[in-house]
């Protein structure tokens, strides 16, 4: 299935993604789940059968959310592909770089990715996301693939300045609406394998990045094997797992997004996360 987030006619609402429709699920399954993550902690149980009732409603008409707007962590692997940690100049380490992202600094599908006002320096990082379907602590490497609920693109937009100002990445990765995510998560027994999957950024139709997922430095199982083991994983939390090479802070001369770009997360067989990008006002 293809589970989403959406806004219509200004409520929220969580459902299906079929073809060109959305099937308004969260309305149906209202007094069971107050939203997707609540239904993912339940296992999806009753989200197949309720698609039959369900309105379905043209995604034309809806505007796209955050996959999960409300998720308890988001958490990032940083450095996670040879090819960016040889561009960043950084020293080979034995375990995944990690830090958060805030729900807030999310934005969905279709909605602008925001250049704030402090800052031009507004960089691209396309990444697959991984969605954790039930709470877990001290999860093996055998078995995380058990707690994966679905996976979506992710674009985890870096205002690289403020990223800089010290060794801590946090406030170059929170700016509100720079980390797009969408346009649905897919799960895994419709997605299959992933190794093989080729992950894609494009800014303006030009490639920027390119890899396959097999090329991660830590693998899927390795990241939650790690972040179950300092914190608790809970049914969806985001954790998004890592950018290939080639982004606009080690291009030379950069390339910095500017307000008008068209910037496109694509993984193969998942589909493709696009926004344009805006000036704060």
């Amino acid at each position: 299935m293809k589970l989403t987030t959406v806004a219509i006619d200004g409520r929220t609402s969580w459902g299906i993604v079929e073809g060109e429709n959305f099937l308004d699920v969260g309305t149906v399954l209202a007094s069971r789940y107050a939203d997707l993550k609540a239904a993912i902690g339940s296992g999806l149980s009753g989200v197949a059968e309720a698609r039959s009732k369900a309105a379905a409603i043209p995604t034309s008409k809806v505007a796209w959310l955050p996959v999960i707007p409300n998720p308890d962590k988001i958490l990032c692997v940083g450095l996670n592909y040879e090819t960016h940690r040889k561009e960043t100049g950084r020293s080979e380490v034995d375990h995944p770089t990690i830090f958060s992202r805030y729900s807030n600094s999310q934005t969905g599908h279709l909605r602008p990715i925001l250049r704030p006002r402090v800052s031009t320096h507004l960089d691209f990082e396309g990444e697959l996301a991984v969605i954790i379907g039930k709470a877990g602590r001290y999860i093996s490497r055998a078995d995380a693939t058990d707690f994966v609920a679905g996976y979506s693109c992710y674009n985890d937009g870096s205002i690289r300045d403020f990223q800089r100002h010290t060794h801590q990445f946090t406030p170059g990765k929170n700016f509100p609406d720079t980390g797009a995510f969408g346009p649905w998560m897919m799960t895994p027994d419709e997605l299959g394998p992933l190794d093989e999957l080729k992950l894609e950024t494009r800014l303006n139709g030009q490639v920027m990045q390119e890899a396959r997922i097999k090329q991660m430095i830590f693998d899927i199982p390795r990241q939650i094997e790690y972040c179950s083991t300092f914190t608790r994983l809970e049914p969806g939390d985001v954790i998004v797992s890592g950018t290939p090479g080639g982004v606009g802070a080690r291009r030379e001369p950069p390339l910095w997004m500017k307000p008008g770009d068209i910037v496109e997360i694509e993984v193969e067989r998942l589909g493709v996360l696009r926004n344009v990008v805006a000036d704060e006002t």
